[in-house]
């Protein structure tokens, strides 16, 4: 069962793999997954933010949807998402605790109609992480370094050459993480050259 207020004591960092499985995260299997098509070149993370109810933290929920385990009836919001089964392959806390639902050697159902980098369907080759938070708002420090590391992590398993947000892979569809996301401060904590990043659109972005 899906616990309904997870412990929010951060796992240590690591980069080891277990296969596709990362040894820092909190696993979580989620059916909601399927496999890549060959010869997928896994070169994306895509930034996703998620909370439920929206603007509630520490619910659970957002596990409990990713497993199918989401009490439909447990707040009117949740009866627009009956039905729906999707996944993301990590998701990150406010606290900055990591979770796994899918192994990245998978295809998690977390980017729907997308197109990047003159690429169509983004959940193909990419790796879907949602952080905790409401698209617009600030994410916390916390948050910031466990998603440094994991980004770092994958680089180091996958060919990782682009990082993007919902937002820019899925244009005037979505619109997470949203303006209160710090991309220059993410660029600059990688070390990453800029143009792995999206081009700023927005002076938010340009936060420090």
């Amino acid at each position: 069962m899906v616990p309904t207020t997870p412990s929010e004591e951060p796992a240590p960092a690591t980069t080891t793999w277990d296969g596709g499985w990362h040894t820092g995260a909190r696993r979580l299997p989620s059916p909601n997954f399927g496999p890549r098509p060959a010869g997928a070149h896994i070169d994306l993370i895509v930034v996703h933010s998620i909370s439920l109810p929206p603007g509630e933290y520490g619910t659970g929920a957002v596990q409990q949807l990713f497993t199918n385990q989401l009490d439909w009836d447990a707040h009117p919001y949740y009866q627009g998402l009956r039905g729906l089964e999707v996944s993301a392959h990590f998701f990150i806390t406010r606290a900055g605790v990591l979770w796994q639902f899918v192994d990245c050697d998978q295809r998690a159902w977390h980017a729907g109609v997308s197109r990047y980098r003159g690429r169509e369907r983004c959940n193909d080759d990419s790796v879907g992480i949602e952080l905790e938070g409401l698209e617009g708002q600030t994410f916390t420090p916390a948050q910031y370094t466990a998603l440094v590391r994991l980004s770092q992590d994958l680089a180091a398993r996958y060919p990782i050459t682009h990082i993007a947000g919902h937002e820019h892979i899925a244009p005037g569809r979505k619109q997470d993480p949203g303006p209160g996301f710090q991309w220059r401060r993410l660029q600059q904590a990688l070390g990453w050259e800029v143009a792995r990043f999206p081009a700023p659109d927005r002076s938010e972005n340009q936060k420090t």
